[in-house]
């Protein structure tokens, strides 16, 4: 390892599939070591991990990381939104958590909505309108299916919470995570004690909110991981947020990630509160809002539409009127939980790449559709829209989005920036600088800008009337019948 100009923070990125972890130098924002460990998600009906895996791979990918993990003076942990992991007194996993792309909470969900006033009520009141997606939703199937499992709970944590909490000993969270449960009201930033007491849920197993810039604790002794004890812990907080950190985001600049999930946002100094439910009111990690709206079926579903015809998932081909919407998890953006992928318009001569082409344009046009109600009206519409996640790399993934958008597309050169947008924060606690303003000193935006082309308005009509036509089909739920 070259020598460091500044000090060495680790930010960590916990998402669905794996475990993340860098060593950055503060000073440069150059990463000095990486490591990466994979966990499991179990399939069928349910999307659950066992939060003791995420503990087990941050070690793995802090172990790859050498010496420098140990000379780190901070560390940060980035994580999935939305996932309930429920503690027993010993800080033990009741169960498996739920994840975030877990749908069998809607019928709480539409039951909460309607319970609380409906659904501008929820919008006013938490900035959101909960999907089944949202932690509160999970709580409350939680409580009424496995009722003796949520009698057992003594603590309730996000991902990232349970991560921070291993280190430091300290029930922690940050605005920016707490805001994607349900039970946060925004207007207050506080916990909503009306929302808590419906789903049956003591504040005092939830978290203390650390505030921007806090640390939230320091590491602990007997944690078996290569940090020092005494090392500066942030608070951490959503992958989202994290993200928009390591890009040392701007307000009005939006932003499509492209990874298991798809997400378009924005930062905004506006608190928002749509009352469709399409938009999510989140905060961000600083004392901004980071407005946004997230798909279920992003790059996973792609790829195997890809795999199910046997082609590379860039060997797309033009020239199709088919429409694949590939809603193979059920859907968010819409939201059709129940939903599956479906397939209109199939000719004699559609070619296996034109099929896998509609599949694209179908994952693009969910998030396109969202993208103008996340920014501002005075938002500059000819600016770039900055590309992130691992579909990002991809050509196909590229030339959809800036068809689609008629916008300049910007491709940020640095990789993993939820981990990124952990370590600046690691790195604001040393410095008291703003975390975003250390991203944007690590220029961790800089990447090549592919130029706008006309937007294919006559696909997104299409796509737009099939989705309509379908929905009757779409919103049924056939594990049902």
């Amino acid at each position: 390892m070259s020598a460091a100009e500044g000090p060495l923070v680790v930010g960590v990125d916990t998402s669905t599939q794996s475990t993340k972890a860098l060593v950055v130098d503060a000073a440069t924002g150059r990463v000095v070591a990486s490591g990466q460990a994979p966990h499991t998600v179990s399939s069928g009906a349910g999307r659950e991990s066992d939060p003791r895996e995420w503990w087990d791979a941050l070690g793995e990918a802090l172990n790859q990381c050498g010496e420098a993990a140990h000379e780190a003076a901070a560390v940060s942990i980035g994580g999935q939104q939305h996932g309930l992991v429920t503690l027993d007194g010993r800080g033990e996993p009741v169960r498996p958590a739920l994840l975030w792309n877990d749908v069998r909470s809607a019928p709480q969900a539409r039951r909460l909505i309607d319970e609380l006033g409906g659904a501008k009520a929820w919008a006013e009141r938490t900035g959101s309108v909960p999907s089944a997606s949202f932690t509160v939703t999970k709580w409350a199937w939680l409580a009424e299916h496995e009722p003796e499992a949520a009698r057992a709970v003594k603590a309730v944590r996000l991902p990232h919470d349970y991560l921070t909490e291993r280190l430091t000993g300290e029930g922690t969270t940050d605005r920016g995570d707490v805001s994607g449960t349900g039970w946060w009201a925004s207007g207050t930033e506080e916990y909503d004690e009306g929302i808590l007491a419906r789903v049956g849920l003591d504040p005092a197993l939830l978290p203390r909110v650390v505030r921007p810039g806090e640390v939230a604790g320091t590491v602990r002794d007997g944690h078996g991981l290569p940090f020092s004890k005494g090392t500066l812990v942030a608070a951490g907080t959503g992958d989202n947020a994290a993200a928009a950190l390591g890009l040392g985001l701007r307000p009005g600049v939006p932003v499509m990630s492209l990874g298991t999930s798809g997400t378009v946002y924005a930062v905004s100094q506006r608190r928002p509160a749509d009352p469709t439910g399409t938009v999510a009111g989140f905060a961000d990690a600083r004392g901004d809002w980071l407005p946004l709206a997230c798909t279920l079926n992003c790059t996973l579903a792609v790829d195997r539409v890809a795999a199910l015809l046997r082609l590379d998932r860039e060997a797309v081909e033009p020239g199709t009127d088919a429409t694949f919407l590939p809603f193979l998890d059920g859907e968010r953006t819409p939201n059709l939980p129940h939903s599956s992928g479906l397939l209109y318009g199939l000719r004699h001569d559609t070619t296996a790449g034109q099929l896998l082409q509609a599949a694209y344009d179908g994952a693009v046009h969910s998030l396109l559709g969202a993208l103008d109600l996340v920014l501002d009206a005075d938002a500059d519409p000819s600016a770039p829209l900055l590309l992130i996640g691992g579909g990002a790399r991809g050509s196909a993934w590229q030339q959809t989005v800036r068809r689609l958008s008629g916008r300049p597309v910007q491709i940020p050169e640095a990789k993993e920036l939820v981990a990124l947008g952990a370590a600046a924060q690691a790195a604001g606690l040393l410095t008291g600088e703003d975390a975003a303003a250390v991203a944007r000193r690590w220029n961790t935006a800089a990447g090549p800008v592919l130029d706008a082309v006309e937007r294919d308005e006559a696909t997104l009509n299409r796509i737009t009337g099939v989705l309509s036509d379908a929905a009757p089909l779409l919103e049924r739920d056939v594990t049902s019948h």
